[in-house]
């Protein structure tokens, strides 16, 4: 919106050529975002508090975390405005991608509000039905990821398409084609991802920062895949367009960052489905798109760690009766190992942080 303005108004005001540059943008995005959460935060904790949609804590689960029930849930609504008022503002609005990221952010958000509102609001403790939940997470996850394959260039030739191709870090000619295949990996990317951050979303803080630190990495490999001279010299795939990513990454970083002023231990709001599932998704879509699936499985670490020990435990359970861990996820386990919360949270921020770091050297480690 301001882009496409300042575009018009460039002609006559020399200083508006600034909007041209993505990495402006981006930080206009961010600082945006983060000012909308902290003004709406207040408003939004007293208005979930006022609907009573608070948290409801498991009694098997750790004793700690008793004293959370009822701290106003659902603040995941203030990342999704926080993170949709700034991409309108600032991002280009003809770029494809950033549709498809903004209706997947959107629309996994739904899903979730939902379920916490049936949950919290209504007192109906089933919610969503689980099958329900999962049929419109494959809807929604398998629209994107036709759109995108449909949508983007085919080989003509012997040279794989790079919007349709497996990119294998640290090796510079490894891209494997993947034909209508796609389809299937964006899918199970975008659904696994939104469940995934869901499941981390169980402490103070424990979701948010990480996909504030994730967020900010795919903003990078947006930005540099947007970017043929940048791309060339890194060996990662060139996708035109794609640098606009790098604004709404930009944008959930710093709606994310303004919602942990909030989310911070002790918690005085939770982010909720509505928060969790919208993120997860978004950030898988935004890894499809520049290609680097599986960097954002690296660099997720902490996403799939928390999955992968909720999968053990079931299986282990089923299959022997015996449970792996004291409580799954993962983080609860070491709850019951007897570590403070936020001993748990920052130690699970720090392997991010490493984790992170880790996909951001795969650029040049080729």
């Amino acid at each position: 919106m301001l882009y496409e303005l300042a575009q018009w108004l460039a002609r006559h005001v020399t200083p508006l050529h600034l909007f041209q540059y993505i990495t402006f943008r981006t930080i206009m995005a961010a600082l945006t975002a983060l000012a909308l959460s902290l003004v709406l935060g207040p408003r939004m904790i007293d208005g979930l508090a006022a609907l009573k949609a608070g948290q409801v804590v498991r009694k098997d689960g750790p004793q700690s975390h008793l004293a959370k029930a009822g701290t106003p849930t659902m603040g995941g609504v203030m990342i999704l405005l926080a993170v949709t008022v700034s991409t309108l503002l600032w991002t280009d609005l003809h770029n494809r991608y950033v549709w498809v990221v903004l209706a997947v952010l959107i629309a996994f958000g739904a899903i979730g509000f939902y379920d916490d509102y049936k949950k919290l609001v209504l007192k109906d403790s089933r919610g969503l039905a689980s099958r329900w939940k999962y049929f419109w997470q494959s809807v929604f996850g398998l629209i994107a990821a036709l759109f995108l394959y449909v949508s983007a260039p085919h080989a003509t030739g012997a040279v794989p398409a790079p919007e349709t191709a497996l990119f294998v870090p640290l090796f510079k000619q490894v891209a494997i084609p993947l034909g209508p295949f796609f389809v299937v990996i964006a899918y199970f990317m975008i659904v696994g991802f939104s469940n995934a951050v869901n499941l981390t979303d169980g402490l103070d803080g424990l979701a948010i920062m990480p996909s504030v630190l994730v967020a900010g990495a795919l903003g990078v490999f947006a930005y540099l895949a947007g970017n043929r001279v940048f791309s060339e010299y890194l060996g990662i795939p060139s996708i035109p367009g794609a640098g606009e990513l790098a604004i709404i990454c930009g944008a959930l970083a710093g709606a994310g960052l303004g919602f942990l002023w909030f989310n911070t231990y002790p918690a005085q709001v939770f982010m909720g489905d509505v928060g969790a599932l919208a993120i997860g998704a978004a950030l898988a879509t935004i890894a499809v798109i520049v290609r680097q699936e599986i960097v954002l499985i690296v660099m997720g670490g902490v996403f799939v760690m928390e999955t992968v020990s909720v999968m053990l435990q079931v299986a282990s359970f089923k299959l022997t009766g015996k449970r792996i861990f004291r409580m799954a996820p993962i983080h609860h386990h070491f709850e019951l190992k007897g570590w403070p919360e936020p001993r748990v949270i920052v130690r699970f921020w720090i392997i991010s942080v490493v984790l992170v770091l880790i996909g951001l050297a795969t650029l040049k480690v080729r």
